[in-house]
């Protein structure tokens, strides 16, 4: 099943995603692209800090208000990545991570529907991201939700073109190195990039 999902995905992201997303990259400015970019990062700060309080991360999630103050303050509403520049780096976090790094396994693998690789502990954590944690998925942010979700979608699509086309282009067999690169880096992330040598 998930091949077929996978082949799925695959044939909507080359008939209309990747136009469209080259179609952005072409027209939309480089400046304008970066701080759309840079906007919907801020945004994803929110959801980073709620995990790293999850996981009792003090000090991270101090740094992470700081880059959500810093960058909503004097970032233009976080068009402008103030904080980065002051060696406040953006980190990655979200409640998938936050239940693996409080015991949960990972779970079978999973290819969703346009979303791509997952895992049953990230399809449930992104579940709860959505609901809770997205500023994005909030309508009291976003009442017209949609615009913003398809945005981020693009700006996410635009920025892999080129890491997409050279998986498409080395990969004997792209649906094993996705799904393999993937549960690597999701092990690394709730590990902070020091996974130990066998996870059970």
């Amino acid at each position: 099943m998930n091949r077929v999902v996978h082949h799925f995905n695959e044939t909507v992201d080359k008939a209309v995603i990747k136009p469209v997303a080259e179609g952005y990259q072409a027209a939309v400015p480089k400046p304008v692209q970066t701080g759309v970019r840079n906007f919907f990062s801020n945004l994803n700060d929110v959801t980073v800090l709620a995990n790293d309080t999850l996981q009792l991360k003090a000090e991270h999630a101090g740094r992470d208000l700081l880059r959500i103050t810093i960058n909503t303050s004097f970032g233009l509403l976080g068009f402008l990545d103030v904080a980065q520049d002051m060696g406040l780096k953006k980190r990655n976090k979200d409640f998938g991570q936050t239940l693996g790094y409080w015991g949960a396994g990972s779970g079978p693998y999973l290819v969703l529907p346009f979303y791509g690789p997952s895992s049953v502990r990230d399809a449930a954590g992104r579940l709860v991201d959505s609901l809770y944690f997205d500023p994005i998925q909030n309508r009291e942010v976003f009442p017209q939700r949609t615009a913003p979700v398809v945005l981020n979608a693009l700006d996410i699509r635009v920025d892999r073109l080129k890491a997409k086309d050279a998986l498409d282009t080395a990969a004997l067999d792209p649906y094993e190195f996705t799904r393999d690169v993937f549960l690597k880096r999701r092990t690394s992330l709730i590990h902070e990039g020091r996974p130990p040598a066998e996870e059970e």
